[in-house]
């Protein structure tokens, strides 16, 4: 991933401290092999570009003073969630996340569950944690579930493990609703949640729920793209992975030249967006850049 000088010295400003805030929160499960095994898949690190999502569309519609890190370790708490169950046997049967042992390999299947458990169901202790309104937090609480589960997150991971390995690929209206709920419903939350923290006008409400359609879909893109072509080193995960697995993907479907086409036709389409935003976006561009 690119990153220009701007947004990184924006995320040196947020996501370090975000990194210790939700460390020390997980650190106060009552249960200390419960805490190690949340805090060990949440240091591992990553882009952390939900939580980044959040501070960068909160901050460009005029939000500096309202503190946000309940708001961006909640999605960041469901992200990891996610990973620790992806990984699972049951799930992809992943070894490594991040460049180290996935969460059942370092600890126990079992815990790892329970961890994946306690980082969801935390996230929501946190929103409602945050010193915000009454009705801003109950607003970011519909959000975050909304975008994690039966209608986003989750329904996107049941439709990837129906069609796995299946004799009929996906089209490519198939794989876009299904990355769609997959990937970009997370994403998504993210910049509704910076954006009600905002209070932004319905115009530019509209314009960021485009621009995150687009940046999701062109997240995946890229990740199916680097997973046919990086190592397993340069990935911090086994590489190959989707097509060993049977998985439908950009590659598997359009081919190497056609998900780059797909990657830069979403990208041009996020910018486009931005640039209906009431207000210039900077930090937003930034992101999208790096998937370029």
């Amino acid at each position: 991933m690119n990153q220009s000088k701007r947004i990184k010295a924006f995320a040196d400003e947020h996501i370090p401290a975000l990194t210790r805030f939700m460390l020390d929160y997980a650190q106060q499960a009552h249960q200390p092999r419960l805490a190690a095994a949340m805090q060990y898949s949440l240091a591992a690190g990553g882009k952390r570009v939900r939580p980044l999502l959040v501070y960068a569309v909160a901050t460009t519609m005029g939000v500096t003073a309202t503190p946000l890190d309940h708001v961006a370790a909640a999605i960041e708490y469901v992200h990891t969630y996610s990973l620790i169950h992806d990984d699972l046997p049951a799930m992809d049967d992943a070894q490594l996340r991040r460049g180290q042992p996935a969460n059942h390999i370092q600890f126990d299947e079992a815990t790892a569950i329970l961890a994946g458990d306690a980082l969801l169901t935390d996230a929501f202790a946190l929103v409602a944690g945050a010193s915000l309104p009454a009705a801003v937090r109950s607003a970011l609480t519909a959000q975050l579930a909304v975008g994690a589960g039966s209608r986003g997150m989750v329904a996107g991971q049941m439709m990837d493990i129906a069609a796995t390995g299946s004799s009929t690929p996906l089209t490519r209206g198939e794989l876009v609703r299904m990355h769609a709920h997959k990937t970009g419903a997370l994403l998504l939350a993210a910049v509704r949640m910076g954006a009600t923290v905002a209070t932004v006008s319905d115009g530019d409400t509209e314009a960021l729920d485009d621009f995150a359609t687009a940046f999701g879909l062109a997240f995946q893109i890229r990740d199916d793209i680097n997973d046919a072509t990086k190592s397993s080193a340069e990935l911090g995960k086994t590489a190959g992975q989707d097509a060993a697995a049977g998985k439908n993907t950009y590659v598997s479907l359009l081919g190497l030249a056609g998900a780059q086409a797909a990657l830069t036709e979403q990208l041009q389409a996020a910018r486009r967006a931005l640039d209906r935003l009431s207000v210039p976006a900077p930090l937003l561009i930034d992101i999208v850049a790096m998937l370029g």
